[in-house]
């Protein structure tokens, strides 16, 4: 459904009409009725509603429906400056705790929560005691009151955006936290901000008639609809109108930012584009250097990428950590699919994202070398190291609907990597990107480029991924589980798109799977990992004949094939492959039939683990 279909509807057209009608007496208002509401007349001083006066007078005479539209400028101008200072405040704060180091973080939050503890309308009294009794004085503190909530709100929608994939891969070619924040962030956090700011919108203007009724607010000769409330109270058994209109004109003000939160809420976001173009950025991976492993038998020209004695480890609660991948080399050469299979858990994607580089400041990370081509990923790389990152190595991610921005158009991300990253005008790039779109066999490309995420199928937005892997000049792409929760046929169809990449770029691939059946048929290789080792590596062509170690026996196993008794029931895992039965089984050196190249036999490849 489009954007335009989405605003059709009767809210929206109600909140677009009572917005229209409220900028029009803001504006137009004092022009109109002023004289009518500032002229004094005695002798028709406290008269009831009439054809004349449709509200009645008040003590000087005066036009008691004028002045309510008159004080329509003053009432809104404070509403929504009170509503601004409490956005940027919170915007401001909100951020600034989502980027800071663990511990301060902690001490920001938790004053946070002490200031939502404490009661609303006192912190505003409080306010307002500070400043004074006066229209500036009242916008101040409910601006300054309202500033904690906003910031608890960003604070979690930014925290919930920070984590995902596109923001990871961002960080490790370059951008900075304002850059995160302001590309990646703030537009996905958009639409839940402005619905709420909307809504705040109301309860400010409530606020404001409650302050100026108390006499805290707008002062003699000003008024606002609050004051103008407080006067016609005193005579609400003699012309209920004097007290009844302004409390309408509150009513109704504060029903239209209402139906403009509910209008927001109902677009999901499509109607906020982001302006900001999505760029790479960088954190940088701390590595202690321990003794150097044994060289391996590939020449190192013939070699994309490698990691060796990979220990990656978490911290906990407690103050201890907890090891995840425990001493893995892993090795690619250039234009060879090494697959890695292994149970949920097993450090697959930890190793594989560590090989990226896309491992965030949480991870405790040591390895003995981490390269990509000539490049010592163990270093401080320099802008131009990550633009090369951004041109030659591509991720595939599990989950592209996380993975893919969704503040963005499909166009907008496929077009970063050959403007920031190659240099080409926004026309050339866009172009690229088409042409990336239709190699992964996404039918009328320039015009899937103007869509967003939630616009694509899941088979599609995977394709997506491929495609904006393909917009660069990608000499490794880390493909980790592509194909999970797509059914069969689009599985088969994602495959067919990454191989034929392969084949046309000439890139390595690694490719993450739990289907061993799957990884056998695609890759050159196999590597095989248990709780944070890898047990076995085979040439893919010989998985099944030549698997020596239990636990890769044992998946093998769980296969079924053609040949299947299907009257008895598939095999399991036994009991004594779980962890502590593996501990001391990881393999040293690869077995030579590993070495062996893709399972056609076309070429061979001296590539171990």
């Amino acid at each position: 459904m489009s954007v335009r279909k989405k605003l059709l509807n009767a809210t929206a057209i109600s909140a677009l009409a009572g917005s229209a009608l409220l900028v029009f007496l803001a504006v137009a208002g004092p022009t109109i009725w002023g004289p009518a509401a500032d002229t004094t007349d005695v002798s028709s001083r406290l008269l009831g509603a009439s054809t004349a006066h449709p509200f009645g007078t008040d003590e000087l005479g005066r036009d008691i429906l004028a002045r309510v539209l008159t004080a329509t400028r003053l009432t809104l101008l404070l509403t929504l400056g009170a509503t601004a200072i409490a956005l940027a405040g919170g915007i401001v704060f909100g951020l600034v705790a989502s980027i800071l180091p663990k511990y301060p973080r902690r001490w920001f939050t938790g004053l946070l929560d002490i200031l939502l503890a404490f009661p609303w309308l006192l912190m505003v009294l409080f306010f307002t005691v500070i400043w004074g009794a006066t229209a500036t004085g009242a916008m101040l503190a409910i601006g300054f009151a309202g500033i904690p909530s906003f910031a608890r709100l960003v604070y979690n929608l930014a925290s919930s955006v920070s984590g995902r994939d596109y923001v990871r891969a961002a960080r490790v070619v370059g951008v900075g936290p304002v850059g995160i924040l302001l590309r990646h962030v703030l537009p996905n956090i958009a639409n839940p901000f402005f619905v709420n700011a909307a809504a705040t919108a109301s309860v400010t203007l409530l606020s404001f008639a409650g302050l100026s009724f108390l006499g805290l607010g707008v002062q003699a000769p000003a008024y606002d609809w609050g004051r103008m409330l407080q006067e016609g109270i005193l005579r609400i058994y003699v012309n209920p109108l004097a007290a009844i209109g302004p409390g309408i004109a509150i009513v109704l003000a504060g029903l239209v930012f209402t139906l403009l939160s509910e209008a927001v809420a109902a677009s999901r976001g499509s109607g906020f584009r982001a302006v900001a173009a999505r760029a790479a950025g960088g954190v940088t991976i701390t590595s202690r250097r321990r003794n150097p492993a044994p060289a391996a038998a590939a020449p190192e020209s013939d070699v994309v990428a490698e990691i060796t004695d990979l220990h990656i480890a978490f911290p906990t609660a407690d103050g201890g950590v907890v090891e995840r991948v425990r001493g893995v080399d892993l090795r690619v050469a250039r234009g060879e699919i090494v697959g890695i299979v292994g149970e949920s858990g097993s450090g697959k994607s930890l190793t594989a994202m560590a090989l990226a580089g896309l491992l965030g400041d949480d991870a405790i990370i040591t390895t003995s070398a981490h390269r990509f081509d000539d490049l010592d990923m163990t270093g401080q790389l320099t802008a131009s190291d990550r633009a090369r990152l951004g041109v030659e190595l591509g991720m595939i991610f599990q989950d592209p609907l996380t993975s893919l921005n969704p503040a963005l158009t499909i166009g907008r991300q496929l077009t970063e990597v050959p403007e920031v990253h190659m240099g080409m005008r926004p026309k050339e790039a866009r172009v690229r990107a088409a042409d990336a779109l239709t190699a992964v066999g996404i039918p009328d490309a320039a015009n899937r480029l103007k869509q967003y995420p939630h616009e694509f199928s899941g088979g599609m937005r995977q394709r997506a991924m491929i495609g904006m892997a393909l917009t660069g000049k990608p000499r490794l792409i880390i493909a980790d589980e592509p194909t999970t929760a797509l059914d069969v046929t689009v599985q088969r169809q994602v495959m067919g798109v990454l191989h034929r990449a392969q084949e046309e770029t000439g890139a390595a691939i690694v490719f993450i799977s739990h289907d061993i059946a799957l990884v056998s048929a695609f890759c050159d290789r196999v590597i095989v990992m248990k709780d944070g080792r890898v047990v076995e590596a085979l040439s893919a062509g010989r998985i099944r004949q030549d698997a020596q170690h239990p636990y890769t026996q044992a998946l093998i196993a769980c296969l079924p094939d053609m040949t299947s008794d299907r009257t008895q029931p598939l095999p399991v895992i036994p009991p004594e492959l779980m962890p502590e039965a593996l501990d001391d089984s990881a393999p040293t050196e690869e077995p030579s039939d590993a070495r062996e190249g893709s399972h056609d036999g076309a070429h061979e490849k001296e590539v171990p683990v």
